[in-house]
Formats: structure tokens, sequence, C-alpha cells
């Protein structure tokens, strides 16, 4: 069984990639939803305010912060190579840095990136609008899965 300051950072890992994966779920399940559901203009500006407010510390803490604790377990995973949990460390780690914390980087941000530079009365945000939607969230069931699927990994290490 996991033991000491490894078993701390394990129980982080989950609590991290758990809280993650449930910030996802409430984006994929409804938040997107009521955004898609409003007039463009308001959609695109609501969304914008949301992604200024995703960058401030309290989230932000949370997200990188799973991602350097699940960089921490694989390499301390590597180096250790303990007898226990191996699978569901290295699995966990590997699902959180690329289904989520990649994901986030390659596939979300840009999208993100791209809506800010619209402004949300204009005929260009209006017709990226729909597409936005679709792919944003297409793209963030993966991420919800996987961090979701990481904490699973994390406690089946643990057991």
């Amino acid at each position: 069984m996991i033991a000491g300051p490894y078993f701390v950072l394990t129980v982080l890992g989950v609590l991290g990639t758990g809280l993650v994966a449930g910030v996802f779920c409430a984006f994929s399940t409804f938040v997107m939803r009521g955004l898609a559901a409003l007039p463009p203009a308001q959609g695109v500006a609501a969304m914008k305010a949301i992604n200024v407010t995703a960058l401030r510390p309290a989230f932000m803490l949370v997200f990188l912060g799973s991602a350097v604790l699940s960089t921490v377990l694989a390499v301390v995973t590597f180096v250790l190579l303990p007898d226990d949990g191996t699978v569901g460390l290295l699995l966990g780690s590997a699902l959180y840095l690329v289904g989520s914390f990649g994901v986030t980087m390659v596939a979300n941000v840009p999208r993100n990136e791209a809506l800010m530079k619209l402004d949300p009365g204009t005929a260009e945000a209006a017709a990226y609008w729909p597409t936005y939607v679709r792919e944003w969230t297409m793209w963030n069931h993966v991420r919800m899965i996987a961090s979701g699927a990481a904490a699973v990994a994390y406690v089946l290490a643990l057991a």
C-alpha cells in the first residue's frame, strides 16, 4: 500500500483531478447549454467574461496544481517504482496531463483566444458562436472524462 508523503501526494491528486472533473462536468452538462440558448451576442459576451474569470487564482491553482501533482506522481513513480499502485499512478498522471491539461492547451485555449478577439455584437461573432459552442463542448467532454478517469485511477492506486 502507498504510504507516507507519497500517499498524501496521491490523495491530493485525487482531490485536484476530481475537482477539475467537476468543473468540466458543470460546463458540459449545463453551462454551455445555457450559454448556447442565449442570443449569440449575449452568449459570446458571457463566455468571454467566464474565460477572463477562469484565469483567476482559485481555478488556476486547482487546474495547474493538478498538472504539477500529476507530473510529480509520474516522476516519483518512475524513480521509486513502488510495488503498489504503479499502473494506477502512471495511468492517472497520463490521463490528466494529456486528456485534461494537454487538450485544454491544444483545443480549448485556441478557441477561447479566437472568441476573445471578437466583438459580441458582430456578424462574425454570431457566425462563429455555434461552431465555438459545438467544438469547445466536444473537447470539454474529453477533458471531463479524462480528469474523472485520472481521479479514479489515483483512487485505485491507493487501494
